[in-house]
């Protein structure tokens, strides 16, 4: 371990140079890249100067065991090496799971899409539910959300709503909520009291940036509306809704948010890029999926990923047969990541495996 910690600790510092270079200075593409490098090296760093000074502290606690003659040094030495023996093999543990490979595109911010899929009414309701429950989550996480287009249900909720969330590791985060989430309860149209059981699909994207996938203007088509949801006489008077179509790809995206049509745009151009990386992305997560039983970051879209039980208060993820009985927190954010570490910890249960076969 040391000599691969020695390895990576040079190439750290090898980029550190780097990025004081004129020719990284003077290309953004390659400093972006240098710099996200550095970051996502500089966590095993750190980690990797406390393993060398717990080595050493050990090496110096046995050197007194060994030749120091007063018995109460002695002692004290022994009770050291314990304490910090304890320690070498907790940090050795995170270390093996800072060595695996991160999925790239954990840092980045996220698109997320919720849908509601069977179960008519009570389905819209429940992917509003959702989405609340992912933005009360950003809240507790410090995220900045920003939505980007909604279409509204009949009789509440959102049939569809799209939403960014921008803040540290996000992806890394928000990935394991991809899937179909199953909800089962009385619904507010039942007049007999009966349990339904409805559906709602979550897609989670990385956010690409402007470097990730090179859009040409003569590939997109854009359209302009006035915005049919809510905000406002302004937004529904003026064409300030923005629809554009990849033309070599026929995907569409509107959004319909902003009062102006320039950060309606924006928007829409952030999800358009972000839609057209995940059609790459999505082939390195169909080779993870091949390895990874559970398959707990591949954004499997037809999977059924969770169940909302609401006569129980149960939630349970069936990627990892987890079941808790905490459903009020989770459906107001606070308890979503609980259900998200335990997913990571699976995961990378599974990584260490594949790493050691």
């Amino acid at each position: 371990m040391l000599d691969k910690l020695k390895a990576i600790n040079e190439r750290w510092e090898e980029i550190g140079r780097l990025m004081n270079e004129p020719e990284a200075i003077n290309d953004v593409k390659k400093f972006i890249k240098l710099s996200k490098d550095y970051k996502d090296l500089t966590p095993i760093i750190e980690a990797y100067k406390r393993y060398e000074t717990i080595i050493n502290h050990i090496a110096s606690a046995k050197d007194v065991l060994y030749n120091e003659k007063d018995d109460d040094m002695k002692a004290m030495a022994k009770e050291e090496i314990e304490t910090l023996s304890a320690e070498k093999e907790k940090l050795e543990e995170e270390i093996r799971i800072m060595l695996i490979p991160a999925d790239p595109e954990d840092g980045k911010n996220a698109i997320v899409e919720i849908r509601a899929g069977s179960g008519g009414d009570e389905a819209s309701i429940f992917a509003g539910d959702l989405y609340r429950m992912y933005i009360r989550f950003a809240e507790i996480k410090g995220w900045k959300t920003e939505l980007v287009d909604l279409t509204e249900g009949t009789v509440g909720g959102y049939k569809e709503v799209i939403f960014n969330i921008n803040g540290d590791n996000v992806y890394g985060q928000m990935k394991y909520e991809s899937g179909v989430h199953r909800v089962q309860r009385v619904p507010k149209t039942e007049a007999q009291g009966r349990v339904h059981t409805s559906a709602a699909s979550v897609v989670v994207l990385p956010e690409a940036d402007e470097f990730d996938v090179e859009l040409k203007d003569s590939d997109i088509r854009r359209d302009t509306f006035c915005s049919s949801g809510p905000g406002g006489q302004s937004v529904n008077t003026t064409y300030s809704a923005v629809r554009l179509t990849h033309i070599p790809t026929g995907t569409v995206v509107i959004c319909q948010d902003q009062k102006s049509q320039v950060k309606n745009l924006e928007k829409a151009m952030t999800v358009l890029r972000s839609r057209l990386y995940e059609v790459e992305h999505q082939k390195y997560l169909d080779v993870i999926s091949s390895k990874r039983k559970t398959m707990v970051s591949t954004g499997d879209r037809s999977a059924k990923v969770r169940t909302y039980n609401y006569p129980q208060s149960r939630v349970t993820d069936h990627r990892i047969h987890l079941t808790l009985y905490n459903l009020q927190s989770i459906m107001e954010g606070n308890g979503v990541q609980e259900l998200i570490d335990a997913l990571q910890l699976a995961e990378n249960a599974e990584r260490l495996k594949a790493a050691g076969e």
